[in-house]
């Protein structure tokens, strides 16, 4: 069933499924302009998804065929998996910023086992049990073995650059990078009076950066050929505290459902991520592999109890944690051959 709300101001939002995923639905936002409507993220790219989406846009008057624009928060397939959908039957424009183009441009470009093969090698020098790497690079031999077709996101037509207003006729919408769940992930600030006269600044399209109830995921997305050591929780704290400062009206995000006082969740989070990371140093005591820290970190279930691919994602979120630790001069890699431990300074 289509989930339409209106916002106001030519504001509306599509709840557009996500299968087999807990989060449930993407909250896709139609904006209106003078050239006509505009996208912020699409959905998922499964058919009902797309038959969700095109019914959504119909009842609000919209044929899909008139969509002029497609910005994107992020590269993720729950929000830029329908575009190229969008683009083929619209002729629309799709924007994204550079870094997160640069992502879909790799993963069009190099075939899925090169992928599996660099994350079993990631996963064993983070401290993996050799049965979970091994599971790793047998997926990638059977992808090669059985020819399956190459994962191909749309191409985006526009660079997204951030401090700057998107070209929408009519509107005042502003891109704000905010790195940490992705590296190229945008907020995209409504630079007009809200339409309900709430106190604040504008409106924010907040994407994965800023949930009512859900702190996002913060993990690595590195180049296999960039040595580059990055700290996506530094750029994710630095860029929260950006747009608590905005102080928007209403926040608009991605998931769940739109909220007020953007400055009093941005403290939650920041206070969520101290702690944990108060939290990690009691544990690096003693020398531990990102692995053995993924283990012992707290989720939202058992360890036991989280899936497969679930753990390589837990783990490239507490070696991104231990990586802040590290840069904050509060804990060190230990010398030695292996996996790489690190221990609390």
């Amino acid at each position: 069933m289509t989930q339409v709300t209106d916002h106001g101001g030519g504001v509306r939002s599509l709840r557009v499924p996500i299968p087999d995923n807990p989060l449930g639905t993407t909250l896709v936002h139609v904006v209106d302009t003078d050239r006509g409507p505009v996208l912020i993220d699409t959905g998922w790219d499964d058919p009902a998804s797309w038959d969700v989406l095109t019914a959504g846009l119909a009842a609000c008057g919209i044929p899909v065929t008139e969509v002029h624009g497609v910005v994107i928060t992020h590269h993720h397939p729950d929000h830029h998996g329908l575009s190229g959908k969008v683009r083929d039957a619209s002729g629309a424009w799709i924007a994204m910023h550079a870094l997160d183009t640069e992502i879909v441009r790799r993963t069009r470009e190099h075939k899925a086992e090169r992928w599996f093969a660099y994350m079993a090698d990631k996963m064993e020098s983070c401290g993996a049990p050799e049965e979970h790497v091994a599971l790793l690079r047998a997926a990638g031999t059977a992808r090669r073995a059985d020819g399956l077709p190459q994962f191909t996101p749309a191409l985006p037509d526009r660079e997204i650059v951030p401090g700057e207003l998107l070209d929408l006729a009519g509107r005042r919408l502003r891109a704000i990078w905010t790195p940490g769940h992705t590296p190229g992930h945008v907020c995209l600030h409504l630079e007009e009076a809200h339409p309900a006269g709430l106190p604040g600044h504008g409106r924010l399209f907040s994407g994965d950066h800023l949930l009512p109830r859900i702190t996002p995921h913060i993990g690595l997305y590195e180049d296999p050929d960039d040595a580059t050591v990055a700290d996506p929780l530094g750029d994710y704290l630095d860029s929260l505290e950006r747009v608590g400062r905005l102080e928007p009206a209403e926040v608009l995000p991605a998931h769940q459902y739109a909220f007020t006082d953007a400055p009093a969740r941005v403290r939650e989070l920041l206070t969520h991520h101290e702690e944990r990371l108060t939290g990690l140093l009691a544990l690096l005591a003693t020398p531990l592999t990102a692995w053995q820290l993924a283990e012992r970190m707290e989720w939202n279930r058992p360890w036991e109890q989280i899936p497969f691919t679930s753990r390589n994602i837990a783990v490239s979120e507490a070696e991104a944690h231990v990586r802040r630790l590290v840069k904050l001069g509060r804990a060190e890699a230990v010398a030695g051959r292996g996996p790489v431990m690190y221990v609390a300074v």
